[in-house]
């Protein structure tokens, strides 16, 4: 055979031999609906989330139409959030929500959407510890708060209603808090406008928050540094008053704000 011919030999020799390795036979061929769900739930269990994603995903595959299909579809979702997957896990709940509009299931579909856009804002130690989140950029939080406030307004009766409430009462918090660090922020760099534009959102936007009473402090300082008598005198008022009726209740040594008290009963430290 000429040289020149080797190469194309050579090439040709591995082509075919590839035609000749055996093909990888899929253990599940033949595997009944009970068994591939029951498999794939044992495999969540274990934590081998990818494994169970992969029977789930055949699962519904093979036997669309069976009894656990519905079911598998959330257990995908369920698999990616504890895979750490967010973007995948929003996409699984948000397939179901278009399959199944009316589903009683949605609402822990719902749920674990807000979820993964409650975790998503959190820091790799603020997992652990209770960290001040409300400095990070507010958009995810934001739409956790959302996300909860459908699932209580579509499904106030469900068991996932009372812990979506004291999640937005904490987010609600963290978004005030936010507003109230941007407006600080224009303070400090002598923007009296913008800092106090900022903090009257938060009094108005975010009442009976803890920094409803940074917002009126912010406003005071603003408006006495532009020289708005009237302006300043109002927020001083108003800040006197609501420190008068005890809407600002002061602390005592080794007492837990709200926030951190949510952070314990959600047990948030434990991820």
């Amino acid at each position: 055979m000429p040289k020149f011919l080797w190469p194309v030999f050579i090439v040709a020799f591995l082509f075919s031999g590839c035609s000749l390795l055996p093909e990888q036979k899929d253990k599940t061929a033949g595997w009944s609906a009970h068994k591939l769900y029951s498999e794939a739930t044992e495999a969540m269990q274990g934590g081998n989330y990818q494994r169970a994603i992969e029977y789930y995903q055949k699962l519904e595959s093979r036997y669309p139409f069976g009894k656990y299909a519905l079911q598998s579809q959330l257990n995908i979702a369920y698999a990616y959030y504890r895979a750490d997957e967010p973007d995948s896990t929003l996409a699984a709940v948000e397939r179901f929500e278009k399959l199944h509009p009316d589903h009683p299931a949605v609402a822990y579909a719902l749920y674990l959407k807000g979820l993964v856009n409650f975790t998503r804002n959190m820091g790799f130690f603020s997992r652990f510890l209770p960290t001040d989140n409300s400095q990070r950029d507010p958009g995810s939080t934001m739409e956790a708060y959302n996300d909860f406030a459908e699932l209580v307004r579509r499904f106030p009766d469900t068991e996932y209603a009372q812990d979506a409430k004291l999640r937005m009462l904490y987010l609600r918090n963290q978004l005030a808090r936010h507003e109230i660090h941007v407006a600080r922020y224009y303070l400090d760099r002598g923007a009296w406008l913008a800092a106090a534009n900022r903090a009257q959102y938060v009094v108005q936007h975010y009442q009976y928050t803890p920094s409803v009473k940074d917002g009126l402090t912010i406003m005071i300082i603003a408006y006495e540094k532009m020289g708005m008598e009237e302006l300043y005198r109002d927020a001083l008022r108003i800040l006197a008053l609501n420190e008068q009726q005890g809407n600002f209740p002061e602390l005592e040594e080794g007492d837990k704000t709200l926030t951190e008290k949510i952070w314990e009963y959600l047990e948030l430290d434990k991820g």
